[in-house]
């Protein structure tokens, strides 16, 4: 059975962005078990 824990601000954050972006690609880098920094990728072109 997993542990329940209270959200961090930063994982507050993240839920936020991805609730937000409409459609597209984002890449989570996480660090010691936290998000740290959200890419969201700008432009993709598919021939």
């Amino acid at each position: 059975m997993t542990e329940s824990k209270p959200l961090t601000a930063r994982e507050v954050n993240l839920i936020r962005i991805i609730r937000t972006t409409k459609y597209g690609e984002i890449k989570i880098i996480i660090q010691e078990g936290q998000p740290v920094r959200v890419e969201e990728i700008k432009k993709s072109i598919k021939l």
